[in-house]
Order: C-alpha cells, then structure tokens, then sequence
C-alpha cells in the first residue's frame, strides 16, 4: 500500500477518501456518494488502513466505539452487581468475613464469598476493566482526533467542484457576481465572527471549529477521572477505614502505617431534653423519643517516635487532646478522623462471688475481663476458680453438648468454671450464662453467684484520607468543558467560489444547520445569489 497522491498535488496517507487539500472524491465508493459524510473529513483512519499486525488488531480492537461502549456496560453491571451485598470493609470487622457471608445470607452469601465479590472494587479482574475502558478513550481518541486535525489544518480555500457539490448545503448560479457583491459578503460574515480566508477570489468562511475538538476534550478528563480513581488504590493514596475504640483504649489509627495512636478518653452522648430545650424539639421528642443533640469522642493523639514500636506509651509522642464531634473531625498530615457513629454500654467485666450454697457463706470474688479472661482466679484458702470455657456470643449446645459462640464479641458471655475447694481439691464443674447456672457433673456444693457488671462505650470513627480528589476535580472540570465546548459551539464553513462564470456556494455544520441557514440568509440578503439548498431535504421530500 502506497500513499495517495491527488490530481492537485497533494499526498494523503492510506486509506484517505477525501484530499485533504481539495477534497477530491479518491475511491469510487466516495465519488458514488449523494453526500459526503464529513465526521472525520474523509481523512484516514489507523484501525480502517491497516490490519496485519497483532498491534494493528489490538488498535482495532479498542478504537471500536461499540467495545468501548460494552466496556462501560460490562463496568457498570459488574458495579451494580457490587452493590447486592455489603463489601467486606462494611461488615461487621469481628467476624470473619466467610463466616459472616455464610451465617447472615446463607448459600447466596457463600456463593459471593466464593466467587470474590466481597472486595469486588479491589479484584483484579474490576480494575482491568476500568483500565481497559481507559485504554479505550486513549486510542480512539488518537485513532480519530490526529487524522482529523490534520485534514482541517490541511484544507485549502479552493475545493473541488464535487466535494462542493456533495455538501449538505450547496448551490450552483450561473450569474455574473461583482467584487463588490464578495465583498459585502465577506464584511457580512466577518460581523458573524467568521475567519474569513481567500484564494483566487475564492473564499472559505470558517469559525468554531475548536468545537471539534469537544469530544476529545471529554476523554481527557474522564482518562484523568479513571487514573484518579484507579491511583485510590496505591497504598498511601486514599484510605477510607473505619476505627472502632472502646473508652480507655488506645489503638493505631488504620491507613496511617502504625505512626499515629489514639487513646479514646471518653465518649459523651448528650440528648434532647423537652423541659430545657426549646419548644420547637417538644413534638419530635415525644414522637420520636431519646433524640441525639450531640455525641463526641474526647481523645488523646499520639505519634510514633522513631525507633518505637507502634502502641508502646514509652515510645508515643502525644501530639494533642481533642475532642471529635460530628462535623468536626480531628485533621493531621492529610488525614481526617470523623465521628460517625456509636456503641452503648458494651460489656466490659463481670464479677462474680464463689459462694457455698449450704450456708450462703462467700468464699471470694473474683473480676473476669471479657475482651482478656485468665486461665486461673486465686481466691486464698485454699480456693480458686479455672475458668476452662468460655463463650462470648453464647448461642445454646450443640448436639454432643458443647456450647457454642456466635462470634467473639461478648454480647451474651458463657463461662464453664471449675471449682476448687479443700472438700473438693479435683474441682466441681458450673456452667454460668446470664440468668443460667447449670451443673453439668451433677449437684454441686458451691456455685458461681453473679455480682455486678462493668459497662463501657464505643466511639466509631471513620479515618479518611484522599490525595486524588484534586485529580478527580480536575478530571470533572476538563470534562464539563468538553460538554460546554461541544455543546454550545458548532463548526461552520461556508464555501463561496466563481468557477467558469457559475457561482458556487456550499456550506457545512457538525450540528445547528438552522443556524448557518439564517446566517447564510444574512450574507446573500441584497445579492442576486440564490441561497443554498438543503440536499437532504430535497431528498426527503
């Protein structure tokens, strides 16, 4: 294959249909057609010239307009699909998330287990997808945006008659036109804001033709929109974790790579009262009851020292106290913490007495923490209690007898002690739950008597952090100016040639011919040039 040198002198690369200098008809496909169609000015096309390579094919392949449109399809369904079920980083985070899955959407939810739907947004398979859909706009972009500068850029004033004449706008006079009356028109057109050039008493009237390049535009900014989003996933970049702090306890803030600690002091729920507030919250209160005025968490920051072990007080460097509330989140290095939500009255401890349940007598008491149990309570005197189970999340026996847990958090804590005392030095069995005492050996001469319960609150916060919303703006921002130079602009030529005495007038517009129209009306208004007509029109009727 060869380029294609035209009758007026100028080489178009291969697979060109129209020169792009006179706009003569270079196949017989072209020279048959009633009008040319003018998207890309008959300039050619890479993935329309060549197909023998496997990057040829490749191009090809991604500068379709309709894979790129099942692309965006394939993307979205694969979105929606993400959206069925909560993602992993949504689900309760003391659950193991196959375990969660299973017990709280049964097959379904083991089926999305199994098939990796649970991080879906962060699978490999959904990020090609969105890099392919990148790749996409990228190559056709070039495969359109190069050929088609460069036909406008090589244009010249002077077209051929039957690139003239296969205009959708186009007529033919055989009349005498004066200097004059080429002038007039020209200073008409100029008022229109027309770039006005000539060449050989010819003249091309062009103006907006940067609206052309409207399309193109918006692929810039959805390509930076996509690395944006796709940069969300490079460590550092973005972090969206949500921390859960009970009061007293001091844990590293997710996302910051062990460098900051925080220490939860104390969390505080106020709530409405209708005797001090104003009357205006009166009828809320008593239709919707307990109603939140304010919640906030009083914290300690700590960063790491260097050299320290992350969680080590000797090693953490307090930076500040705070007080976190809603909509005024704690900020450090890019870094937000906001107050989202809240557990009450978690259970912490419970104490309970070993007592003899002859004479009532106690023998000791002793604390069991839930979150950190110990194996053994030495109660003197020869008496201690071996906490040998225990079930935080207490959820009856299984078949053989066991007691079973639902998760690791003590919402419904069981305990299966072993009694020491000097009557019984090989220990007496009881199995204790709330509002339980069962004695699983047989009847027992002394029992674990529940005493008191130790409650604390949780703070739930969210720790943010985005170092790609500035591109993602700026991928919003060239986006919408694609849209408004696309839209609100349209790319007109009028072409005005004396060829052998006859006057012939042509014009072309990528969108509003009514516009050019009247503009054309405007210009031939006091000539005795006819204006042009409507091909398509014409054809339709």
């Amino acid at each position: 294959m060869k380029e294609i040198k035209c009758e007026c002198g100028h080489v178009n690369p291969i697979g060109t249909i129209l020169c792009e200098s006179c706009g003569r008809a270079l196949t017989e496909e072209a020279k048959r057609d009633k009008l040319h169609d003018m998207r890309y000015e008959g300039s050619a096309r890479r993935s329309q010239t060549y197909n023998k390579t496997i990057i040829d094919k490749i191009w090809n392949f991604f500068s379709s307009v309709k894979v790129g449109v099942w692309l965006i399809v394939i993307t979205l369904i694969a979105s929606a699909i993400g959206t069925i079920l909560p993602q992993k980083e949504y689900i309760q985070q003391n659950i193991p998330p196959e375990q969660y899955y299973k017990e709280e959407y049964g097959w379904v939810g083991q089926l999305w287990y199994n098939l990796g739907f649970q991080d879906l947004y962060s699978s490999w398979w959904y990020l090609l997808l969105i890099a392919s859909i990148g790749i996409s706009l990228v190559i056709c972009s070039l495969d359109r945006f190069i050929p088609l500068h460069r036909a406008l850029k090589n244009q010249k004033v002077s077209r051929h008659e039957g690139f003239l004449k296969r205009q959708r706008l186009f007529s033919r006079s055989n009349i005498e036109v004066s200097d004059e009356v080429f002038d007039s028109i020209k200073q008409k057109l100029k008022s229109k804001r027309y770039k006005i050039r000539e060449e050989n008493g010819n003249i091309l009237a062009e103006k907006g033709r940067f609206s052309r390049w409207g399309p193109y535009v918006n692929h810039i900014g959805l390509i930076i929109f996509l690395i944006g989003g796709m940069l969300r996933f490079v460590p550092g970049m973005y972090v969206d974790e949500t921390l859960s702090i009970r009061e007293g306890e001091k844990k590293v803030i997710p996302g910051t790579h062990s460098q900051y600690v925080l220490e939860n002091k104390k969390f505080i729920l106020e709530k409405y009262d209708n005797k001090k507030d104003k009357e205006t919250f009166n009828q809320a209160i008593s239709r919707v009851g307990n109603v939140a005025k304010n919640f906030q968490s009083n914290v300690t920051l700590y960063k790491r020292v260097d050299g320290g072990i992350s969680g080590e007080s000797d090693k953490l460097k307090k930076v500040k106290d705070f007080s976190i509330k809603v909509n005024k989140p704690l900020k450090m290095d890019h870094y937000a913490l906001y107050q989202m939500s809240y557990q009450l009255d978690e259970l912490k401890a419970m104490s309970f007495e070993l007592q003899n349940k002859a004479n009532g007598k106690s023998m000791g008491n002793l604390k069991v923490d839930l979150f950190d149990p110990k194996d053994v309570y030495d109660l003197k005197n020869g008496y201690k209690v071996e906490l040998i189970g225990y079930y935080p999340d207490f959820s009856g026996f299984a078949k053989n007898g066991e007691p079973q847990t639902k998760t690791s958090v003590p919402n419904n804590p069981a305990f299966l002690f072993r009694m020491y005392s000097p009557e019984h030095p090989k220990g007496e069995v009881s199995f204790v739950a709330i509002k339980q005492n069962v004695e699983p050996l047989g009847e027992n001469d002394y029992k674990m008597a529940f005493k008191s319960i130790d409650t604390r609150n949780i703070s739930v916060l969210t720790v943010r952090k985005d170092l790609t919303l500035w591109i993602l703006a700026l991928g919003g921002l060239i986006f919408m100016i694609g849209v408004i130079q696309g839209m609100y602009w349209n790319h007109r030529r009028i072409w005005l040639q004396r060829v052998n005495g006859e006057v012939l007038i042509a014009a072309h517009t990528n969108k509003n011919w009514f516009g050019i129209k009247n503009e054309i009306k405007y210009a031939l208004k006091d000539t005795n040039i006819p204006k042009p007509i409507d091909q398509q029109e014409k054809k339709k009727e």
